[in-house]
């Protein structure tokens, strides 16, 4: 049993609705202190509703909780002063400099010494040199570092997330990985949202929506058990027709191609192994039973999933 106090994130029954459809359904979620919780999904999941929900932006039409111990419905504005949320649009101003920006928002939290914090942040997160580039000129990776120092700055206790790397390079997106977990170390806690598989796998735990509803969520090895998905990796030459011929066969849940093979998957091991023991002895095919990936069991979840917009 977590304590009370060690709870950042502490939601039940979360459901808001958008003329009359529900975009987010009875989800709950438990976030601990100092962790990274990975909210991840696919575009028009519900991850952005919920994170709305979280800092008070949004009302939820059905359920409670709290955030920072605060009550989502009715302390809305004392948990949105302590907490640092990073859109997925960049919201800074465009025609600032770096430092121009970074002292604004230091004046607006009411921070006594805006120009020193503001050449604290630059130090922190390596901007030196472009203390005086315009925000609208930086690239994506830059805007994204800049973005997350604004967020920092006042020095809040809940970062939220929201897809803050689409777009970026893989090297900036490795950065800004480990400043986010330079951050958690020092004790503070981060929601982040991401479609991305590789970043999933840097957090301490995840969640998984889909049309609304969460679907699954623990740490990355709790989730992987927890789909038993019994997976083949096929490598050979010319596995499209393979991959057509054994699509919606009965027994076989998934087939999905990684790069130069095949991931055929299914939940129950013996429907399994009846399906495919035609093809084991074909020329040309290498069949290997393999551990199922995290995009194994999100492809398994979502292929289940029912889609909130069809009728």
């Amino acid at each position: 049993m977590v304590p009370a106090s060690d709870i950042v994130i502490d939601v039940h029954g979360l459901t808001k609705r958008f003329d009359g459809r529900a975009v987010v359904k009875n989800v709950s979620m438990q976030v601990k202190r100092g962790t990274i919780y990975g909210f991840l999904g696919p575009n028009g999941s519900g991850k952005t509703t919920t994170i709305r929900m979280l800092c008070g932006l949004l009302t939820p039409d059905e359920g409670s909780g709290k955030t920072l111990g605060y009550d989502i419905l009715t302390e809305t504005d004392k948990i949105k002063r302590q907490v640092g949320y990073m859109t997925q649009k960049f919201s800074l101003y465009q025609d600032l400099s770096v430092r121009e920006n970074l002292e604004f928002v230091a004046r607006l939290y009411g921070l006594e010494k805006p120009e020193a914090a503001a050449q604290a942040m630059i130090d922190r997160l390596g901007l030196h040199g472009r203390e005086k580039q315009l925000a609208g000129e930086l690239s994506g990776g830059w805007k994204q570092r800049l973005a997350l120092g604004a967020c920092t700055l006042p020095g809040p206790q809940l970062l939220l997330l929201d897809e803050p790397t689409a777009g970026v390079d893989p090297k900036a997106r490795r950065e800004f990985w480990n400043e986010i977990h330079a951050l958690a170390a020092e004790g503070l806690t981060a929601l982040v949202s991401t479609h991305y598989m590789d970043e999933a796998e840097r957090c301490h735990e995840i969640a998984y929506i889909a049309y609304g509803e969460l679907l699954t969520h623990g740490t990355v090895q709790e989730v992987v058990d927890h789909a038993n998905l019994t997976t083949y990796t096929v490598g050979g030459k010319n596995l499209a027709p393979l991959q057509h011929e054994l699509t919606g066969k009965p027994g076989i849940d998934m087939v999905a191609p990684f790069g130069a093979s095949l991931h055929v998957s299914s939940r129950d091991a013996k429907a399994l192994e009846a399906a495919i023991a035609p093809y084991r002895k074909q020329p040309g095919l290498k069949w290997e039973k393999s551990e199922p990936s995290l995009e194994d069991v999100f492809i398994d979840l979502m292929t289940r999933a029912k889609d909130n917009f069809q009728s």
